[in-house]
């Protein structure tokens, strides 16, 4: 299904479009359209991501007399997955899920069960059109669209994420633990500064200190990306991402790179340098960003949460930077397609090391 305006959808009662990077300027302005949008709703946010590999984004757009909702997702060809390889036909089944980071349908009006079946019956009907067998959704924490979506899709609550409220700087000050404040005064008395930009030479430092901070943490490959992602990020969220970074005698020991839109800032990438770890360059980073972003009126800074969702050592770093923190990471889980859905996972049953019961969504990649 294609309509080709956004006047064309509000002729009709219930309508769904989907449009591609092609159409990036009606892309973005569906999206600016929605009060709390966020630079993961973007189409310059999910280039990167595509590049990556991550699958094909696609914006859905929903209308009807009530409501407007969005969904931004990256389109996965199965057959390109190496257990299916030979074993499916290409470009018949696909699924989706959320590109890197958060988002989940954001919808805006009057929200009823009515309103709410009706976009599920219309989103549904246009996956399957579309070869869609399921979705996995990494729900926006800040937004907290999950509460909305509980009869759309399988919602699975995991664990907490740190928000940085920016009320005011003395607001995020006596948020932190007392701990995270001495860290803090220690990394000023060491002498770290803290700077930022986006010049080229800044992502070439970043590329080196945070492939050899994945090296150390025994990163999966995924986590390591290729120059032209991060080329992406330069050029084409330009107004979007910033690099902050810790110099300490001349050299950069600690790096971050920031992501913000329409009153939201998130930590999105960052590296260090272990052997300087004792003088706490990231916690001045991450509080200087906190300022730099509550001076330019910026609501919250999202700092995510631990690995898997867990209260590892990362949750508990980033945990320091606010104690009252209360947002939540959520799942949603969605089958399109029951049928296809077991096909896939009876193609893979008979594998060594397969089980089918896994955990892991959708269970036919597990």
């Amino acid at each position: 299904m294609s309509i080709s305006t956004i006047s064309e959808v509000q002729k009709a009662k219930y309508n769904l479009l989907i449009i591609g990077l092609d159409e990036q300027e009606k892309w973005d302005q569906i999206v600016k359209g929605f009060n709390n949008y966020d630079v993961y709703y973007l189409s310059d946010y999910v280039k990167a991501f595509k590049i990556h590999g991550d699958g094909n984004p696609m914006l859905f757009y929903y209308e009807d007399e009530n409501i407007k909702a969005i969904n931004v997702v990256m389109k996965r060809d199965i057959s390109v997955d190496s257990r299916f390889a030979g074993r499916i036909p290409s470009k018949t089944y696909y699924d989706i899920t959320t590109p890197y980071g958060y988002g989940g349908f954001l919808i805006e009006g009057k929200v009823t069960e009515d309103s709410l079946k009706n976009l599920d019956d219309k989103y549904s009907s246009i996956c399957k059109k579309e070869g869609i067998i399921s979705e996995f959704v990494r729900f926006h924490p800040v937004l907290n669209n999950a509460e909305d979506l509980k009869g759309i899709y399988d919602v699975t609550t995991l664990g907490d994420t740190i928000t940085v409220d920016l009320n005011s700087l003395d607001h995020i000050w006596n948020n932190f633990t007392s701990k995270n404040r001495n860290m803090i005064r220690k990394a000023m008395k060491s002498g770290v500064e803290i700077f930022w930009g986006r010049k080229p030479n800044l992502f070439d430092e970043f590329i080196g200190l945070y492939n050899a901070t994945m090296d150390k943490d025994n990163a999966l490959d995924y986590y390591y990306f290729n120059r032209d992602f991060y080329n992406s990020i330069l050029n084409d969220l330009k107004y979007n991402s910033l690099m902050f970074y810790a110099m300490y005698e001349e050299k950069i020991i600690a790096m971050s790179m920031i992501l913000y839109s329409n009153e939201q800032v998130h930590y999105h990438l960052s590296a260090s340098d272990r052997e300087y770890q004792h003088l706490a360059p990231s916690n001045l980073l991450l509080y200087e960003v906190a300022c730099w972003a509550c001076e330019n009126d910026y609501k919250s800074f999202h700092l995510g949460g631990g690995l898997g969702s867990k209260e590892d050592s990362l949750y508990k770093f980033k945990k320091v930077f606010n104690k009252n923190s209360a947002t939540k990471f959520s799942i949603g889980r969605k089958i399109v397609d029951e049928k296809k859905y077991r096909e896939l996972i009876e193609i893979r049953d008979n594998e060594v090391g397969y089980n089918k019961n896994t955990q892991f969504f959708p269970s036919y990649r597990g």
